[in-house]
């Protein structure tokens, strides 16, 4: 793990947590819903009844739109985005959120990504199926691509993809660091390696 970051071809980034900050509470998602600690809402909710799931389905939307309604910037993570943009290297996101959520994030605040893949679009996280449909669509080896996120699911679909994953450190996921290749804690340090 490093604090210095390389020059990618491409970067993929996460969106909640991220990118985004949407105020998403996953302790009081899991409350309302009665799920267990440990275990993903999805992969949970794959468990249940058609009912049942129906129902965690209702309440995980609600909560998602609520948040994409609110969603602002990481710091920094706009002026990276246009940066990127400006020096030509593809952009994408890939998010466990549903389509609608991120349409709702996007119209709250202009991501200016072309290429974002939902969980309606590939298997969630931590399938690296999404990573690799995403370079497949660049035309870029997945060795020369990043995949960013603030969740060790991030840093291990990167892996599990071929990819360098880069942790976006914040006070609640420090022990995910041994883990990535390298760390951020302001999206700065991730527009110098783009700015010479």
């Amino acid at each position: 793990m490093t604090t210095t970051v390389a020059r990618y071809d491409a970067v993929v980034f996460d969106l909640d947590g991220t990118l985004v900050d949407s105020g998403l509470d996953f302790r009081a998602i899991r409350r309302e819903l009665g799920f267990p600690e440990g275990m993903g809402l999805l992969e949970h909710m794959a468990t249940l009844s058609e009912a049942e799931a129906a129902r965690a389905h209702a309440i995980i939307h609600r909560f998602e739109m609520a948040g994409a309604e609110s969603a602002s910037w990481m710091p920094g993570a706009e002026a990276l985005v246009r940066h990127l943009n400006r020096q030509t290297i593809p952009v994408a996101v890939l998010t466990r959120n549903s389509r609608e959520a991120v349409a709702a994030t996007n119209a709250a605040i202009s991501l200016g990504i072309d290429l974002i893949l939902t969980r309606d679009d590939a298997p969630p996280k931590p399938d690296p199926a999404g990573l690799l449909q995403i370079a497949d669509t660049f035309g870029v080896a997945p060795e020369h691509m990043t995949y960013i996120g603030d969740f060790v699911d991030d840093l291990t679909t990167a892996r599990r993809a071929g990819m360098a994953g880069g942790l976006y450190r914040n006070a609640r996921n420090a022990d995910y660091a041994d883990r990535a290749d390298y760390v951020i804690e302001h999206f700065d340090d991730l527009r110098r390696a783009w700015s010479d």
